[in-house]
């Protein structure tokens, strides 16, 4: 938490300056200094290493993603209630791809913790039902299922819900 506190001191000084700079009459650099302190007090709320780790995610690149969410070393103490939420549902994507053993409880604490949008609770318990069908448990699959139906009110999971329901019919 520590270092969550010392970046709102740059950013208390960039304001500072910048406030100078407008009283001085250098309007470009106060606008330029206000920029700069708005993107330090951004890392304040995300966290870059997470935002990072959602790029490589979405590039298919599960090792990088992985490297940089295993940067931050101890998520509960280091993190914001709801970047803790995001840490364990990407930490589960990633380890779900790799295996299933651990992704269920990391994807089931970070709908615990507290996700906030709607299609990221919609994703997470997709990839649970994905679990739940590759260890045999239809039912729980279909439960989740219909929470993913009533959460994904743009229905870009569709797809994703109708390949499921198709491996479900192998069991």
């Amino acid at each position: 938490m520590l270092n969550k506190i010392l970046r709102l001191f740059p950013t208390a000084a960039f304001l500072g300056v910048a406030v100078w700079q407008f009283i001085e009459e250098n309007i470009g650099n106060g606008i330029a200094l206000t920029l700069l302190a708005g993107l330090v007090l951004f890392t304040f709320f995300r966290n870059e290493n997470i935002l990072i780790a959602f790029w490589f995610l979405r590039k298919n690149n599960l090792d990088k993603a992985d490297q940089w969410l295993d940067r931050i070393k101890n998520p509960e103490k280091s993190l914001l209630r709801g970047q803790t939420a995001y840490w364990y549902m990407l930490k589960g994507i990633v380890q779900s791809q790799r295996g299933v053993g651990k992704a269920e409880t990391l994807l089931r604490k970070a709908l615990n913790t507290g996700l906030r949008m709607k299609h990221d609770r919609a994703m997470a318990k997709l990839q649970l039902a994905g679990i739940a069908v590759t260890k045999r448990r239809k039912r729980e699959a279909m439960v989740l299922l219909s929470e993913v139906k009533k959460l994904d009110t743009r229905g870009m999971l569709n797809e994703q819900v109708k390949m499921i329901k198709s491996q479900m019919k192998r069991i």
